[in-house]
């Protein structure tokens, strides 16, 4: 395994993918578009297109509550719904939370996630463990926070995932806070519940929060991604030094409600409470409504994941002789080898007004100066299908020699 890198900027947008992908484009036109109405078609955003349940306007226009402050800790009806769900997605995982207690509603998971790093940070603990590649919050919230990011590789050889427990101990005494992603993003690996323990485990061990960042556990290929819970209540401990995160912009196409909740453990939970009325915004009370009438249907659930599901089958189709492991476990990006992720995003938007995300914007060059997603591109499968095919296949006519050079390579390597 590469070497841990700690990171050298401070700057929070050196780790913004948006604000690197805007300038790469600024001044390159955009091609002709495969999109019916001629408009480029946007790909790099983990941005739901599907229709969003009509439950949300319905309940919302019977809601009360706009003259209200959003109260810190929800309503019992919110916490009480959020249960339920955990209850029936992680069996009896969700007895070690207590829903009056340790269930904190947030304005989806990335505030809660931010803020998670700005409560954990302190004294000697002043190190937050994250992926490479990783999400773009949680480089971004270390900063924040005044930490030391450490990114730890998550690569074909760790199954893209973080293997923290190889770190050096001085490091994990000084760690406040370690992200862990399941399903991940970008790459849509699934950590198994040995792995989530050892996690846990290690945390534990050394004393800091984790933090289980599982909004995509409700988009799968088939599979139940498991999930910290259940890990735990193998482990015993309860939900000691736990942090999980759960969002409904994903499960329920709704990125713009603003609705999520963090379970755990209330020794990080009560900290991360006080950040946010400091700082934060709660979630107002017409929206927790709409939250809690979200979290307690499964049939627009089993829809939008049926939707992901064709997207995954429509990527194999087009581009699976090119990318033999392109459809993924879990969450709904494509992460597709293609030599140099920056010159196919430029090669793309220009060619054919398809906007995809470099993978090198999504992590940090190691040791060696090699960028682990240096080659990649993020394809966010967030389309219905057939725009989804349109997109794709467009994507293979403009890109289809890097990825057949991209596949000869890695057939090479493997074969040495």
């Amino acid at each position: 395994m590469s070497a841990p890198v700690v990171a050298q900027s401070r700057a929070i947008q050196a780790f913004h993918p948006f604000i690197k992908l805007n300038r790469l484009l600024a001044d390159v036109p955009a091609g002709p578009s495969p999109a019916p109405d001629g408009e480029p078609v946007k790909l790099q955003v983990g941005e739901p297109q599907m229709a969003p349940p009509a439950l949300i306007a319905e309940t919302m226009a019977r809601a009360t509550g706009w003259n209200r402050y959003p109260p810190p800790r929800g309503t019992a009806e919110y916490r009480n719904a959020a249960h339920g769900w955990l209850a029936r997605r992680y069996g009896r995982g969700a007895d070690l939370i207590d829903p009056e207690t340790q269930i904190l509603p947030v304005p989806g998971s990335r505030e809660g996630l931010f803020f998670a790093a700005l409560a954990s940070v302190g004294g000697e603990r002043d190190t937050i463990l994250l992926p490479n590649p990783f999400y773009h919050v949680y480089a971004g919230a270390a900063v924040a926070a005044g930490a030391r990011p450490v990114f730890v590789p998550a690569t074909a050889e760790t199954g893209f995932q973080p293997a923290y427990d190889r770190l050096d101990a001085a490091t994990l005494d000084r760690t406040a806070l370690a992200f862990v992603n399941s399903p991940a993003n970008p790459q849509g690996s699934v950590a198994d519940t040995a792995m989530l323990a050892r996690s846990i485990a290690l945390a534990r061990r050394h004393d800091f929060a984790i933090a289980l960042d599982e909004c995509y556990a409700e988009i799968h290929d088939g599979t139940l991604p498991p999930g910290a819970l259940e890990a735990a209540l193998e482990l015993g401990g309860g939900t000691a030094n736990m942090l999980v995160v759960h969002s409904l912009s994903k499960r329920s196409s709704a990125p713009g409600l603003r609705c999520g909740f963090i379970a755990g453990d209330p020794r990080w939970l009560d900290p991360l409470d006080a950040a946010l009325r400091v700082g934060g915004a709660g979630v107002p009370l017409p929206v927790l409504a709409a939250g809690a009438a979200l979290w307690q249907d499964e049939a627009h659930v089993a829809a939008n994941r049926a939707r992901y599901r064709e997207n995954f089958a429509v990527a194999e189709r087009v581009l699976g002789d090119l990318q033999p492991n392109v459809r993924p476990a879990a969450g709904f990006f494509l992460w597709l080898d293609v030599g140099d992720g920056e010159a196919a995003a430029v090669k793309l938007w220009r060619e054919a007004g398809i906007r995809v995300l470099p993978g090198a914007y999504m992590s940090v060059p190691d040791a060696a100066g090699d960028n682990p997603g240096g080659r990649e591109i993020r394809v966010a499968l967030v389309h219905p299908p057939d725009q989804t095919e349109a997109a794709l296949t467009r994507l293979r006519a403009v890109l289809e020699p890097e990825l057949r050079n991209a596949r000869n390579e890695t057939t090479a390597d493997g074969a040495a």
